[in-house]
Formats: structure tokens, C-alpha cells, sequence
């Protein structure tokens, strides 16, 4: 393992936290992993690590050579690709989280077509509904579908998904069809993603470019999109959903929209991926596809950030880094 590697090694470990899941990432056996870092303070002349039975955090010498090594690192990688200008010729396997259904409606029937473009690249894809620690788990880039929390991640902002409210014929022939927001007084939801017995608002409309809330009686809680989805079709309640997840149920009349004039906000969609200066190509590739695949999909919007975050907007086309608070 030369110079460079050992940094490359020392920076992965210092996103990751751990030798182990460094070494299952990388495929090494962890003394190697942990032979190479020895070897690196030696030659500095520092300790960089902090180490415990759990977890491993820079010291300051680690912090400061953190920040030395990623410009050099990068340095170096954009050195090769200057003699191997073909993305084409660009090989490894790109580690990709995004939720279930964009995965299963969106992206798997695509890959063909990203595979031709990129032959020497291998996907593993993340398609679940939870948000995984992309440094933690060793993931390159991530697609996020709502708000985003503060984190110290990157994010792009790609668009937004249209929202719309919509409940099954049996449902409205039962409780009748709202026309006005002041009529779900009468009415049920499903609740997604909150715990039994909270009480916050459950449903959201945009009135005169202002977000409202208001609370519905619910009897189904749930923290998937596809029992959500379910759930409506059963005529258990009324829910509110990116239109692309329900459009086919639409469609054949199995679901109705409803309150038209009165849908949430857009949902805002991201591609986030760990602090870098430089992307390794490999990621602004499969940024460039997804932008792509995407676009005939999404709205055009500001995209607010997270209040902590140095900009309060910013625009379907840059990059920004999302701050945790102080």
C-alpha cells in the first residue's frame, strides 16, 4: 500500500468511524487496515486517531491532516482522469441509497441504459425507506424525497415531486367528497410516519403561498409509503402523496383526487453524498443520469434548506452543504 493509499484509507476511516466497517467496505482484512494507519503516524510522526472499543474520532493532528490529504487526494485523482478523459473508461462500484418506490419505478428499469453509458461501473443499490449514515455505511450518494434534517451532507437540489390528495370512490361514497379544507372536520386520514397517539398536524395544504395545518382523526399509522398507498385503496382514509406514486391508481379510477386547490406543497427531491471538495467522478456520472432520468418528473422550484443552513433558498442547479446547528 503506497503513500497515497494509506491516506485514501485514512480518510474513508475518518467518515466512517471504524476500522471494521472500513475494512468490510474495502475488502481487507482489518490489521491490514490497522497496520496501515500505524504506519501512517509513524511516518508523521503524530497520532491521528482517538480510539475506543466502539468508535475512532481524529485528534486535532488528524483533523488538520484531514483537510491536507483530501485536497491531495483529489489532487491525484483529477491528475489520472486528466489521462483518461472518457467516462467510458471509469471502473469500481458506486454505492447508491434511494427510497423503495423511486427505486423500483424510476431507477432498476433505467440501469440498462446507465450501463451501456458506463460498462466498467457496478451499482450496488440501497432501495429502503429509512435513512442510512452515508459515511458509516460507505455509500457515495443518496436520493432524499422530502425536507431535508441539518446535516453536514452535500446536497443538490433536483426538483420537486407534485403532491396531490386523494381517497378511494368507496371511501367518498361513504363519507362524502370534501370541497373546502373546512370540511375534513368529518373526515379520516392515514397517518405516515408518526407514533400512535401523537398529536401533531397530520395534514397540510399551500393557501395563498402560506403552508396550513390542520389535525384529522386517524385510525392507521404507518411508516411505509406502500401500506400508505394501501391503505387508501382499502378506503381506510384520505391521504396526501407524490402524484408519480398513485397516478396508474388514478388513472383506472381506483383512487380520486380530491380538494385539487388545496394540495400540499411540492415534495422536494435531493441527491446528497458525503463533504467533498471534488466529486470522484464516478458520483458526478450517476448525478448527471439521475438529473436526467428525473427531470421529465420534477418541478422546477426553489427548494428551501434547513434554517440553520447559511442560505435560506437555493436552486434546482447548485450544489449546497447543509450545516448541522451549533
Amino acid at each position: 500500500m503506497d503513500r497515497i493509499d494509506r491516506l485514501r484509507l485514512f480518510l474513508r476511516l475518518a467518515d466512517c468511524g471504524s476500522f471494521t466497517r472500513v475494512a468490510e467496505q474495502l475488502g481487507l482484512p482489518r490489521a491490514t487496515v490497522s497496520t496501515a494507519l500505524r504506519q501512517l503516524e509513524t511516518r508523521l510522526g503524530v497520532r491521528l486517531l482517538h480510539r475506543t472499543t466502539r468508535r475512532v474520532s481524529l485528534t486535532a493532528d488528524g483533523e488538520a491532516l484531514r483537510e491536507r490529504a483530501t485536497a491531495l487526494v483529489e489532487s491525484v485523482d483529477d491528475l489520472e482522469r486528466h489521462f483518461q478523459p472518457d467516462a467510458g473508461a471509469l471502473s469500481g462500484r458506486l454505492r447508491v441509497d434511494a427510497p423503495s418506490r423511486i427505486a423500483r419505478r424510476f431507477i432498476v428499469p433505467a440501469l440498462a441504459d446507465f450501463f451501456a453509458r458506463h460498462p466498467g461501473l457496478d451499482i450496488e443499490l440501497g432501495a429502503g425507506d429509512h435513512l442510512v449514515d452515508l459515511a458509516r455505511e460507505g455509500v457515495d450518494c443518496a436520493l432524499r424525497v422530502g425536507p431535508l434534517a441539518a446535516s453536514s451532507l452535500i446536497a443538490r437540489p433536483l426538483g420537486a415531486f407534485d403532491m396531490v390528495n386523494c381517497a378511494s370512490p368507496a371511501y367518498l361514497a361513504r363519507y362524502g367528497v370534501p370541497q373546502y379544507p373546512q370540511d375534513l372536520d368529518a373526515h379520516w386520514t392515514i397517518e405516515y410516519g408518526a407514533a400512535t397517539g401523537n398529536r401533531a398536524a397530520n395534514w397540510a395544504w399551500q393557501a395563498q403561498g402560506d403552508t396550513r395545518h390542520m389535525r384529522l382523526s386517524s385510525r392507521l399509522s404507518v411508516n411505509h409509503v406502500e401500506p400508505y398507498i394501501a391503505g387508501a385503496l382499502a378506503g381506510m382514509g384520505l391521504i396526501q402523496v407524490p402524484r408519480f406514486d398513485v397516478c396508474a391508481h388514478l388513472d383506472a379510477g381506483e383512487l380520486v383526487e380530491i380538494l385539487p386547490n388545496a394540495r400540499p406543497a411540492p415534495m422536494p427531491v435531493h441527491l446528497v453524498y458525503p463533504h467533498r471538495r471534488h466529486l470522484p467522478q464516478r458520483v458526478r456520472v450517476f448525478q448527471a443520469w439521475i438529473e436526467e432520468l428525473l427531470a421529465p418528473h420534477l418541478l422546477a422550484v426553489e427548494i428551501p434548506l434547513p434554517r440553520s443552513s447559511p442560505t435560506s433558498t437555493a436552486s434546482t442547479q447548485r450544489p449546497v452543504e447543509i450545516k448541522k446547528p451549533a
